[in-house]
């Protein structure tokens, strides 16, 4: 894990990225935006946020992007993936297989594999910062928040199952694994006869498809071994959405409500309601400087506003609500919520290329990190 040359060597800084699957490509535009307003404050044109930040966490298609900065790429790199790949990414699967699962993960596999290393593990040497990754396991039917931190519990390097030596783009596979889109991802931990086998699917199906609280937990609670320091002035939380796209149906009828479309809805509802708490949770024991309107009872929880004092970390949020009418706000009237809700909208990467970059030039400004940001040499 890296070192860095910085004034305040206490400060710690944690980036979280949501899951959204081909919406990824708006977390990327305004990381974009971030990198390069970072390396014109610092006076270093390569500095990647791998290095700036130092400790990354995502889920689902965060935990792509995370892993991809974790390895020192450059934000551009993944917005060329994401844009030469991404309809690879959700290839058809086999006719006889489209009752459990509407795309191979093949592709996926490989092209994981391909930009990260087939040999690469999670405790890789790599990584230039802490890496977090969401999954989680079926088996178990609970989340599991695997890290790259070496003191972390099962990253000891005297167990038979230690996580640092599973294959990194298998993680994030495992991350990636959307029930009902892609396949399970089978993880093997330890050999011979002391081997566990567990079934993982995506991370987003957690309370923790926003990872942000979750990372704040790993870097400062001292059962995982971190033990960072708290306070406005020493931690800085910066959390990353793929955009929500909330429904609404002014139509709907009690009757409506039959049991498969309560079926069908439920987890999507349970996973909007969690990331937002998550959201909600960083507001209130953190000093949030900058995020959207949670909703119309709280606000957005900006500056003094909320509870405790004092704050455990300074936060930033940056996502957008894209209703139709933000959506024409940043000038794209014509684009619908419902066609860039699913996942695995390929066809409108375009657009939320766009989106996302309207996002970043309206919201991304450095004075968020005031205190944070090396000064200039």
């Amino acid at each position: 894990m890296k070192t860095r040359d910085d004034p305040h060597p206490q400060q710690r800084r944690l980036l979280a990225l949501d899951g959204g699957g081909i919406r990824g490509v708006i977390t990327l535009e305004i990381l974009r935006k971030l990198e390069r307003d970072l390396r014109a404050a610092t006076v270093r044109p390569r500095l990647v946020l791998g290095e700036w930040f130092d400790y990354i966490g995502g889920t689902s298609t965060g935990a792509i992007v995370a892993a991809g900065l974790a390895l020192g790429m450059e934000v551009d790199d993944l917005r060329r993936l994401y844009a030469e790949h991404g309809a690879e990414m959700f290839d058809a699967s086999r006719l006889r297989d489209r009752l459990r699962f509407r795309y191979d993960d093949g592709p996926l596999a490989r092209m994981l594999q391909a930009q990260f290393g087939a040999e690469t593990t999670l405790g890789s040497d790599r990584l230039r910062c802490l890496l977090m990754v969401m999954l989680r396991n079926a088996t178990t039917d609970s989340p599991w928040p695997l890290s790259s931190n070496p003191a972390a519990l099962f990253n000891d390097r005297s167990r038979p199952e230690c996580n640092l030596d599973l294959p990194l783009w298998q993680v994030v596979r495992a991350s990636t694994a959307a029930p009902v889109y892609f396949p399970p991802e089978t993880v093997q931990l330890g050999e011979g006869d002391e081997a566990e086998r567990f079934v993982f699917v995506d991370g987003g199906v957690t309370p923790y498809n926003n990872p942000a609280f979750q990372l704040f937990l790993m870097a400062t609670l001292p059962e995982y071994a971190v033990g960072w320091q708290t306070g406005e002035d020493d931690l800085l939380l910066v959390s990353v959405g793929t955009g929500n796209t909330p429904f609404h149906d002014a139509d709907l009828e009690a009757e409506d409500l039959h049991l498969l479309r309560q079926l069908t809805g439920l987890p999507g509802g349970l996973m909007v309601g969690a990331a937002e708490q998550q959201d909600l949770l960083c507001r209130v024991l953190g000093r949030c400087r900058h995020g959207p309107t949670i909703d119309s009872e709280v606000g957005a929880l900006t500056g003094d506003r909320g509870l405790f004092d004092p704050r455990l970390f300074t936060y930033v949020r940056y996502d957008e609500h894209l209703s139709r009418d933000r959506l024409a706000s940043l000038g794209f009237p014509d684009v619908r919520p419902a066609e860039i809700l699913a996942i695995d909208r390929v066809d409108h990467i375009d657009e939320l290329r766009l989106i996302g970059a309207a996002i970043a030039e309206r919201d991304v400004e450095l004075g968020h990190l005031a205190g944070f940001v090396e000064p200039k040499q």
